[in-house]
């Protein structure tokens, strides 16, 4: 079936969004997307509208909040969120606002503090968002601060210690927006008995890019990283391993699990998490520890799950896990042609200090602002928004159609399956991107 797309009209700037104006931005298939998407001010401001506020959104992780009073400040979209552990061991999530005159109410990225104080006029609200205290009052009187405190999240749930947050208070319960995507997430997250951390406050930093790049990037792209990557990827063993047992999974459109299900008659060293290509060279202590991981693996996970050897999953709309390089990220927001990526370096919690270390080093070598494989992807984004800004080509929208129609079922695994070079992946995110751009936002 021919897909087609007419050249995108303006979009109004407060998220409303005409249904034949949507609906030209992203052909009904997913194959042609319009061009201004990944710059269009009027676009992002209805995508604030009607996909952030609408979604469960990345907050944390539980392992940074062991104590009572512990914080971490992150955001949903461009909005500033407090989360913090209760003194009764409740976690609570708050927008990062003064209610006064508005500015952040703590700037650190994470500690613990049962106060939080403006410094601008020293309004201070306590761990559960409440206005606790305001200097002004020995002079003027008393205020009514029961309706002053920090605006509540209004929803926040959890999954195996992922902190979600929503700014939707009817959205589905959390379970089922992951749906499927649950299964692939406790491949990972089930090996390790004794769970696994966060590791320290993240790290940040910016791109002249638009949001959307980043994270469909990390929904299933394995076919770039011979070309782009090709230094690295081309020749070496994970490449061909990648090349011959790649494949996308999409369980729910929007979400995606790149993934190697090994043959079944591969060795565990084969298998092994944080393994990648021959293990000739590595640090025998490492070695072992990943084979002693991968032992257990078989025997908490089972035969199947014991064989995936994950790339990266994708969570709808902006977290992306990249399990072969232990990295979580957040492509946040920061208006249509710029994202702050955040990410943080995910570790067993009672892996040995040593490992940790070994671990860490993988971690820096390919991803973070210093990575090899990271700058040369942030470059590519990088260069997508000049090329999506460019006048002339403006009805010339981007063609997503690789593979069109060969996407299958899995018989064993959850959700639609495409081989490395199909571009299902994205095609199936810019179909749920279109959906919701095309709700209305009064529902």
């Amino acid at each position: 079936m021919r897909s087609t797309l007419e050249r995108t009209p303006a979009l109004p700037s407060q998220g409303t969004v005409e249904p034949s104006a949507a609906a030209s931005l992203v052909s009904a298939d997913g194959i042609h997307v319009a061009r201004s998407i990944f710059v269009d001010p009027a676009i992002y401001a209805a995508e604030k509208h009607l996909i952030f506020a609408r979604s469960w959104l990345f907050l944390g992780h539980e392992s940074q909040l062991p104590q009572p009073g512990d914080f971490l400040t992150t955001r949903l979209a461009e909005t500033p969120v407090i989360v913090t552990r209760s003194r009764g061991g409740a976690i609570r999530a708050h927008v990062n606002s003064c209610s006064h005159r508005g500015l952040p109410v703590c700037r650190a990225d994470l500690g613990n503090a049962h106060r939080f104080v403006c410094p601008y006029h020293g309004w201070t609200y306590d761990g559960d968002g409440a206005l606790v205290a305001v200097p002004q009052e020995r002079k003027v009187g008393r205020i009514d601060r029961s309706s002053l405190g920090l605006p509540a999240v209004p929803r926040i749930e959890s999954y195996r210690g992922f902190l979600f947050g929503s700014l939707d208070a009817q959205i589905e319960p959390l379970a089922d927006y992951l749906g499927d995507m649950r299964f692939y997430l406790d491949t990972y997250l089930d090996r390790f008995p004794g769970g696994i951390e966060l590791v320290g406050p993240p790290q940040k930093w910016r791109l002249r890019a638009n949001w959307k790049l980043p994270y469909e990037n990390q929904l299933g792209d394995l076919g770039h990283a011979s070309y782009l990557h090709g230094a690295l990827f081309a020749t070496n063993d994970a490449g061909r391993e990648t090349e011959a047992h790649g494949f996308a999974m999409v369980p729910r459109a929007g979400h995606s699990a790149s993934l190697r299900l090994m043959p079944e008659e591969s060795t565990a060293e084969e298998r092994a998490w944080g393994i990648e290509g021959v293990s000739a060279g590595m640090d025998p202590e490492l070695l072992r520890y990943l084979l002693a991981v991968q032992a257990e693996a078989e025997r908490r996970l089972g035969p199947l799950r014991a064989r995936i050897k994950g790339l990266t999953l994708g969570i709808y709309p902006n977290l992306n896990f990249v399990w072969s390089n232990h990295a979580l990220r957040v492509s946040h927001p920061c208006g249509p042609d710029e994202t702050e990526i955040w990410t943080w370096l995910v570790l067993p919690k009672d892996a040995p200090d040593s490992i940790r270390r070994a671990l860490r080093g993988q971690y820096n070598y390919v991803l973070g602002p210093g990575g090899i494989v990271e700058q040369e992807d942030s470059e590519a984004w990088a260069q997508q928004w000049i090329g999506s800004r460019s006048d002339y080509p403006q009805d010339r929208p981007y063609h997503y159609g690789l593979g069109a129609g060969q996407e299958r079922p899995h018989p064993e695994l959850p959700g639609m399956a495409s081989g490395l070079f199909n571009e299902y992946y994205a095609r199936a995110f810019y179909q749920r991107w279109r959906a919701d751009m095309l709700r209305d936002e009064r529902a």
